[in-house]
């Protein structure tokens, strides 16, 4: 049996994917979590070991022991941070922090999560070979991680390091993020709770909106890939906001119009779209979820949730 270790696994991402290792690839999971920004909840009926510890430390390395693979979720994602100091700690000292304790044990791949921030407002399709543009201290941070992954890849040739950039991430178990939950479960929540959806003018904002459920399946591709790459996790097929409400509604069997605002930001991403063909390549990732279909299935998990 395959043991693995999934740091930031009482978060969103990290603990769909501690689920999906034990149930698809009946692995032992070990979670490893400071329990700072992640929640218990999202472990309820989890079947794994929890470490609960700092990323940065290096106490949980012998707990943790030798695993087969390292899937590294932890990671401060709030980017409204301005504490650039804190920001790089938390993200990039501790994803060393993490290739030293690979090291120490012998384990031969990793796969970590990088994000589209590090494209910034480029031009689209977004594709992993153009410069990092990051508009703000933590896409910096995680251009910064692809960076570290790549040189360490070249000097450890017999270990895989895959970097995997996440676009605009929704689904299951986003719950306890708050501020940084995505924006079809905000508009959820306005709009079970009788409201009419607030989204800045005129919602034709395009965004490349990708299922939890087709990052899980990236992450368990890169299990097999080939060699050490970044790549980026999303769909390709940008939708806007008002999409969004359309299928919310829909969902929710609702006709709740939107209610457009002045936006305050002098910078805003007008649109973020990934292109596909790296991680099609060399993972052969094939994304199955559209946005219509990953709300209307969301949302059916939603109505099933007391969060």
């Amino acid at each position: 049996m395959k043991k693995y270790l999934v740091t930031g696994g009482a978060g969103f991402v990290g603990s769909n994917l501690a689920f999906a290792l034990a149930a698809e690839r009946k692995a032992r999971v070990t979670v490893l979590d400071d329990f700072s920004s992640g929640n218990y909840k999202n472990l309820l009926g989890f079947s794994g070991d929890v470490i609960t510890d700092d990323i940065g430390a290096r106490g949980w390395f012998d707990r943790a022991g030798k695993v087969d693979a390292i899937f590294h979720e932890a990671a401060m994602v709030d980017t409204t941070v301005s504490d650039q100091g804190v920001m790089m700690r938390s993200n990039v000292d501790a994803f060393r922090n993490v290739l030293d304790y690979a090291l120490k044990f012998g384990v031969k791949r990793v796969v970590y999560a990088s994000s589209a921030a590090v494209y910034g407002n480029s031009p689209c399709p977004m594709h992993e070979d153009q410069a990092p543009t990051p508009e703000n201290v933590y896409g910096f941070s995680k251009a910064i991680m692809d960076n570290v992954a790549r040189e360490f890849a070249a000097e450890h040739k017999d270990m895989t390091i895959v970097g995997l950039r996440y676009f605009n991430v929704y689904g299951p178990r986003e719950y306890y993020k708050g501020k940084m939950a995505s924006m079809v479960f905000q508009l959820y929540r306005q709009m079970k709770a009788g409201k009419r959806p607030r989204i800045f003018k005129f919602g034709e904002q395009l965004r490349d909106f990708v299922y939890v459920k087709d990052i899980v399946r990236g992450n368990l591709n890169a299990l097999d890939a080939e060699k050490s790459c970044v790549c980026n996790l999303a769909t390709g097929k940008p939708g806007n906001f008002n999409e969004v409400i359309e299928a919310l509604n829909k969902a929710l069997g609702l006709d709740l119009a939107p209610e457009y605002l002045d936006n305050p930001y002098a910078f805003y991403q007008n649109k973020t779209q990934a292109d596909m063909r790296q991680a099609r390549a060399l993972l052969n990732y094939r994304p199955e979820w559209s946005l219509a279909d990953g709300v209307a299935d969301y949302v059916a998990v939603l109505e099933k949730t007391r969060f």
